[in-house]
């Protein structure tokens, strides 16, 4: 009996849609323009899942891990932690951005609203207090995430403060959030129509040469991601003293499962199995890791700075550095709420364009390109959620990596 042929990943199908995509994009120009429902389409089932996903992931997580004066000594650790290096790994992205430039020259241009809009000057104050929502309801029909963002900090709260008697709306939250993530893996099914659309659009509407600014937008996301890895991570290795070899040995296999899956969350089993195994005690690994999930998506981070201001740079908005700093100040709310499944920054950076009225075109042109970014950005999270659990146990005075 022959042996049964493996079906392609999506990953794999999403690499065809691309090489499909680009193409028909450059062989027939006019008939890639009329694929834009295709693109927008996809884009708007992606803006859909904005919300929900958001409310549901932050309001469990905040319930869960109970009131943040009662969570303990673990728990502050490991928040500390995670906010040092995700703002670390927020600011190496908006360097990176920054330095390189690589959205200038990239054929984009905001519509006359978006642009009015994006030269209208705010003040600190008024954006400070457009941040706290009304209605949760207009914000979540806006996708304004970070009102969204900021009433299920506040709810969850709320729900961690009353206990038991909240139980009913926690689980309904939790439950929320599992079919959000089942709904993104559905939406996921389209993306590689959604992806070849979007080249064939792309390059169909502005030509071949859009690819050489994308081109350096991937050079500089994998030598950001790099540079956090060697700077970053590996100074808080050598603070913390835990062994390069048995760590490497320890994180090896689930680096490479989320790199090729381009999934985070398909490495977690396997991530939590080797670090219990390299030396963490369980009841760290248990909570350091899942939580970083939510708190501590470095990788992730790093690409929203970067993907943000690319877009900027490519419809030609001048952020300030003022602006920058809001910006980064808002991701590192909503990074918070990134689910760990592929191309799931998307919806984030899409929630991101549009409180910050930049052209959603911005996008629909990374999404062409989104796989090959998604997959270093997801090993990076494994890796620093890895490296988190590791940290925090040589911090409670654990001896983990000396025994492997």
């Amino acid at each position: 009996m022959g042996r049964a042929v493996k079906r392609p990943s999506l990953t794999a199908w999403i690499f065809l849609g691309m090489a499909a995509g680009v193409a028909f994009g450059i062989a027939a120009p006019g008939m890639a323009r009329e694929l834009t429902p295709v693109s927008n389409i996809f884009l708007r089932l992606i803006r859909s899942i904005i919300a929900p996903l958001i409310l549901g992931t932050l309001v469990s997580g905040m319930a869960a891990g109970g009131d943040l004066k009662s969570m303990g000594r673990i728990g502050v650790k490991a928040l500390v932690y995670f906010e040092a290096v995700t703002t670390c790994a927020l600011f190496l992205g908006l360097g990176a951005v920054n330095l390189v430039r690589p959205g200038a020259g990239v054929p984009m241009a905001a519509t006359p609203a978006e642009a009015a809009l994006a030269k209208a000057p705010a003040s600190f104050s008024s954006l400070l207090e457009q941040a706290f929502p009304a209605s949760i309801i207009d914000a979540m029909a806006r996708n304004d995430i970070l009102q969204v963002v900021v009433f299920a900090f506040l709810f969850g709260a709320a729900c961690a403060g009353i206990g038991a008697k909240a139980a009913p709306v926690v689980s309904f939250m939790s439950s929320l959030a599992e079919v959000m993530f089942r709904y993104t893996r559905y939406v996921m099914v389209l993306a590689p129509l959604g992806v070849g659309a979007a080249l064939a659009v792309t390059i169909g509407s502005k030509g071949a040469g859009v690819l050489v600014g994308l081109g350096k937008l991937i050079l500089t996301m994998y030598a950001a991601q790099a540079l956090f890895v060697v700077a970053i991570l590996g100074a808080v290795m050598a603070f913390c003293r835990i062994p390069l070899e048995p760590f490497y040995r320890a994180v090896r296999e689930p680096f490479l499962i989320a790199f090729s899956t381009t999934s985070s969350e398909a490495a977690l089993p396997l991530a939590m199995e080797n670090m219990e195994r390299f030396g963490v005690p369980k009841h760290i690994v248990g909570f350091v890791i899942p939580t970083g999930y939510s708190f501590n998506l470095a990788g992730t981070t790093l690409y929203l700075s970067l993907a943000s201001v690319f877009v900027a740079q490519a419809a030609g908005v001048h952020l300030t550095f003022g602006d920058q700093l809001f910006m980064m100040l808002t991701l590192m709310l909503t990074s918070k709420g990134v689910a760990g499944v592929p191309r799931a920054a998307l919806v984030i950076l899409a929630g991101t364009l549009t409180t910050f009225h930049l052209p959603l075109e911005g996008a629909s042109i990374l999404l062409g390109v989104d796989a090959i970014l998604d997959m270093p950005r997801a090993a990076v999270n494994v890796l620093g959620n890895c490296l988190a659990s590791a940290a925090i146990a040589r911090w409670e005075g654990q001896r983990a990596g000396e025994r492997v």
